[in-house]
């Protein structure tokens, strides 16, 4: 039935204004708690799908990637959808308008999206305040919502540090955990964040500002991670993955989207990034060793490309380009099959 609709429909529209319009379809209903209640029912993960990872109980293993939410707006409509945690942002410290349009593309033909969108959002205190508005509820502190910043486009990279500590203050106290990008290529010089020199300051002023925010607020101190290119040599994901043992990071997301192609300016993400991510996400495990969270993302579209990621090394999954192009109950299926193999592999381990 989706495939039909997005056919006739949605691929006519312009990609942004078909994303604005499923966007607010999602946000309202994820607003009404009979309808809520409704498709919350049907695709719900089952409770075997629990997984404990960041001293937090994560309903399911596959979750929504940042660049869907950028504003915090829909977590209760998005949770609804089967996700089993959803990272909101990329979020600045103030608010910009992000890149001029067009910037947003469909490659169909790669069940693809390329996009310079720019971090377009409100700003790291208007995304503070509506995630504190979420968890004055319970039903707001049961989701798992993790937020991922980014350095204010103005801002001068040197000056990056005291931006990042920026959000993170504001932020922290309602996060499960942050995500430092400094891997979109649609802010100019961001990538070259992730070089250790530049990475270094940059997450030690992170830790610094969300330590000291959590401790004011009375909560526990939120773990944090960095997300770094899929274009990044070997040479550099080994010494980002050093750089996350040094200062006692949580983790690291990998990968965001790739510039390694020929169709135009901007990110590509979708099935051409998979292999890829599953090269770094596999070395990532290697350097890093067991314990340190692996947040494997790109080119996932089925339940199988989300095994690949968490057999090669990753903790948890995410995705968003499959939701474009498979639909609103995409999540809900990929969380069910991960489900079944871990209740196959638990019934093996009894039976052994």
């Amino acid at each position: 039935m989706y495939s039909l609709l997005f056919r006739l429909v949605l691929r006519r529209l312009d990609p942004e204004r078909a994303h604005e319009l499923a966007f607010a379809l999602i946000r309202l209903v994820g607003e009404l708690p009979p309808l809520r209640a409704l498709v919350g029912r049907l695709s719900a993960p089952p409770r075997s799908a629990a997984v404990t990872v960041l001293g937090r109980t994560f309903p399911a293993p596959f979750g929504l990637a940042a660049g869907f939410d950028k504003n915090a707006r829909a977590v209760r409509g998005l949770v609804m959808l089967g996700f089993g945690f959803v990272e909101v942002g990329t979020v600045t410290a103030q608010g910009q308008a992000g890149n001029d349009k067009p910037r947003l593309w469909r490659v169909v033909g790669l069940r693809a999206l390329r996009n310079r969108m720019g971090f377009n959002n409100e700003g790291s205190a208007a995304v503070a305040l509506r995630l504190r508005r979420l968890r004055a509820t319970p039903a707001g502190r049961a989701l798992v919502v993790g937020v991922n910043i980014g350095k204010t486009k103005v801002t001068p990279a040197e000056d990056a540090p005291a931006d990042y500590a920026t959000s993170a203050g504001r932020l922290a106290p309602y996060a499960d955990y942050l995500v430092v990008n400094v891997s979109s290529p649609n802010t100019p010089g961001l990538r070259d964040l992730q070089s250790v020199e530049a990475l270094r300051p940059i997450l030690q002023a992170t830790r610094a500002a969300a330590d000291e925010a959590t401790e004011r607020a009375g909560r526990p101190r939120v773990p944090l991670l960095v997300k770094i290119a899929p274009d990044l040599s070997d040479d550099d994901v080994d010494a980002v993955a050093d750089l996350a043992l040094e200062l006692g990071l949580d983790g690291v997301v990998a990968v965001n989207t790739t510039i390694a192609h020929d169709l135009g300016p901007g990110g590509l993400s979708g099935p051409p990034v998979l292999e890829r991510g599953l090269d770094v996400v596999a070395r990532l495990r290697t350097r890093l060793g067991p314990d340190p969270v692996v947040i494997g993302v790109g080119g996932i579209t089925t339940a199988a490309d989300a095994r690949e990621y968490l057999a090669v090394g990753a903790t948890l999954v995410q995705g968003y380009t499959g939701l474009i192009y498979r639909g609103p109950f995409w999540a809900a299926g990929i969380n069910r099959a991960l489900a079944a193999d871990a209740a196959r592999a638990a019934a093996r381990a009894g039976g052994s």
